[in-house]
């Protein structure tokens, strides 16, 4: 779930590239650095979810997307949006793998 999350994150984030040149009159080379950037960092930590510093970096990647508001202030909303959905997905993908070691733990211990 945190990987498809990241991956529509990346769509969004490289679709304010050509928002930023256009209607914020950021420079170009700035906007194809942070827009396509961010969009690329998200597919790589999307493939890089089994360390546990790739959450981390997920995190600092939504505070990055919400500060893109600043500059798009659309990216204000639609960053949060992400960061909760984010959240949500680290927290339910850790409480499955609890309850995943739990059961597992419990059928061992049965098992003799």
């Amino acid at each position: 779930m945190a990987a498809a999350v990241l991956s529509l994150e990346a769509v969004t984030l490289g679709l304010t590239t050509p928002v930023m040149i256009t209607i914020a009159d950021v420079d170009t080379s700035l906007a194809l650095t942070v827009g396509l950037g961010l969009a690329v960092v998200c597919l790589l930590l999307a493939g890089m979810l089994r360390a546990e510093w790739a959450y981390l970096a997920g995190y600092v990647v939504q505070v990055a997307a919400v500060a893109l508001g600043f500059v798009v202030p659309v990216m204000f909303v639609l960053g949060a949006v992400f960061a909760a959905l984010w959240t949500a997905a680290d927290q339910l993908g850790r409480k499955i793998e609890r309850e995943r070691a739990a059961a597992w733990a419990a059928y061992r211990a049965e098992q003799g």
